[in-house]
């Protein structure tokens, strides 16, 4: 079979799983700044999950290259466990952070009946913004740190979280994050809510100790309550479908622009122009657009007998 058949059969099977009727996933999406420890967390909630009988999943640990052991070495115990699931999706340079594919991934796994679906970012930044478009929560953890570490967490993902977390709450660093939290409780107050049934909030927790592990999770619970009775949680997975939806599109043609030797060619000239100052770049982005579209048309042009 060739890579286009695998595709297909691949679109097939995604399809057919979406359309399966199953009880909706909660899907919670994980991002940290360095040194965070994130993955020490998610596999000390991702036990505490399992624990109460659920079965977890995260489809999109990334990692640089993608490496198994990346990821499997940091969850040792999570990765062999019999109701859970770790599956490392390397970036590839992909916006957000998280493989293009994860969207499919998480759609495969809820097929399979897991009914938590932990999706993980490498890092913070702007541009892991993307990993909120596929989630239905967005939980940030920080480290004790004071103003500088709220100094190092861009606005933009301050606004996107729902649920902040100060990890390594214990030991030295306990009153350290007690007062981080505060900082950060401060500065949520601030920013307008991203849901109607929910205002964000802070917590401190240990993954080392297990402290407020329980409560993260009650208060995850709290969130997704309010989703239901307000009706957003329907809003909220439309709006996830449509994004992605956009999102493939500009993908796509992304890919086959830059697989037209003609088009190719062309735009690599007018990056050369807009380097040196000579084509501004939105004319030269409506030109590649334009070339790649005459391109197509002239490849699909019938003959005339």
């Amino acid at each position: 079979m060739t890579l286009p058949d695998h595709r297909a059969l691949a679109r097939d099977l995604v399809s057919a799983c979406a359309r399966l009727q199953r009880p909706r996933s909660l899907r919670i999406g994980l991002t940290g700044t360095p040194g965070v420890g994130k993955s020490t967390f998610i596999e000390a909630f991702g036990m505490l999950l399992l624990d109460k009988g659920h079965r977890a999943v995260d489809p999109s640990s990334s990692r640089s290259g993608g490496s198994i052991l990346g990821d499997k070495t940091r969850m040792q115990d999570l990765s062999v466990a019999q109701n859970a699931y770790v599956r490392p999706s390397p970036s590839r340079g992909s916006l957000g952070g998280v493989a293009r594919a994860t969207m499919e991934s998480i759609i495969l796994t809820e097929a399979s009946g897991y009914d938590i679906c932990l999706v993980e970012t490498v890092g913070v930044g702007q541009s892991e913004t993307m990993v909120a478009d596929m989630v239905d929560i967005f939980v940030l953890l920080l480290q004790p740190g004071s103003g500088d570490e709220l100094q190092g967490v861009k606005r933009g993902i301050m606004e996107l979280a729902d649920l902040v977390i100060i990890n390594k709450a214990d030991g030295a660093l306990e009153i350290p994050a007690k007062l981080t939290r505060t900082e950060i409780a401060n500065a949520l107050h601030l920013m307008v809510p991203r849901r109607s049934s929910w205002s964000p909030k802070c917590l401190r927790a240990s993954a080392v100790t297990g402290y407020n592990l329980d409560r993260v999770w009650s208060t995850i619970e709290k969130y997704f309550d309010g989703l239901r009775i307000s009706g957003e949680w329907d809003k909220l997975r439309a709006g996830q479908q449509s994004k992605w939806m956009w999102r493939e599109v500009h993908n796509l043609l992304m890919a086959r622009i830059n697989h037209d030797p003609g088009t190719r060619g062309f735009a690599d000239t007018m990056a050369v122009n807009v380097a040196d100052g000579s084509v501004p770049p939105g004319v030269a982005a409506e030109q590649i657009v334009d070339r790649f579209l005459d391109s197509h048309a002239a490849a699909n042009k019938k003959p005339i007998s």
